[in-house]
């Protein structure tokens, strides 16, 4: 009867080792380059954010894999703005674009956000700055001074401009800087972040008949134009101030 008592104590053990043995590969598992993502992407996907890189280094954005160009297809970030919750922000997903695999998916891995903007720099390096890396020129003639006496009761008037563009975009904050160096407010809207903002913008270019491609996107009161170039942005706050 001893021995059957020390059989069962042993098997008791035994059981109660195992969910300890389990938990510890449960939890020892870290979040990896090898994570998957949560979207497939195959050649007819609409409606992901697809950001891929020219030969100057400029980033530029579609929403169809058919518009990606072939000069850009090693690299491209890709979003899906309906799941994409910001939360890994210094992680993104990027595909190669230029081979599928059997099941018609194009493979996609796991990078910091710093090592994707880095493939910008060093293309950037090789051609030299462009004109959305490069800062923004100073204006050949400075606006006249506002003469409009302090408490006056007529403000002068002031252009609203919205900018759609990304955390990651240097030519997105170079017309920030801009906007903010001539005193015209502005509101910044990231597409990455809130999906809506995302719509707004594709909303807007189809409805001036552009098509997406770089960001930032500039809306000055209705006038809609794509990339930052200091001398539209002059013109378009001209026709408005």
């Amino acid at each position: 009867m001893r021995g059957g008592l020390m059989r069962w104590l042993c098997l008791l053990v035994v059981l109660l080792a195992l969910p300890a043995a389990w938990s510890c590969k449960r939890h020892d598992a870290p979040v990896t380059a090898d994570d998957p993502a949560p979207f497939v992407v195959k050649a007819d996907s609409e409606g992901l954010l697809l950001t891929w890189i020219d030969d100057k280094g400029d980033f530029h954005v579609e929403t169809s894999v058919a518009d990606v160009p072939l000069m850009g297809r090693d690299a491209v970030r890709v979003v899906d703005p309906d799941k994409d919750d910001g939360t890994h922000a210094d992680r993104v997903f990027v595909v190669d674009l230029r081979t599928a695999g059997a099941d018609g998916t194009f493979p996609v891995r796991v990078m910091t956000r710093a090592d994707f903007e880095a493939l910008a720099v060093a293309r950037r390096e090789k051609t030299g700055p462009t004109l959305a890396s490069a800062a923004p020129p100073p204006a050949s003639a400075p606006p006249p001074p506002d003469d409009t006496p302090t408490g006056s009761a007529k403000p002068p008037t002031r252009a609203m401009v919205v900018i759609y563009g990304a955390s990651w975009c240097g030519a997105c904050h170079d017309a920030e800087k801009y906007l903010r160096s001539k005193g015209v407010p502005y509101v910044e809207k990231d597409i990455e972040k809130d999906p809506g903002a995302a719509k707004e913008m594709q909303d807007k270019l189809a409805k001036n008949g552009l098509r997406s491609g770089s960001i930032p996107v500039i809306d000055v009161r209705g006038k809609v134009m794509v990339g930052f170039n200091p001398q539209e942005i002059d013109g378009a706050l001209g026709q408005t101030l």
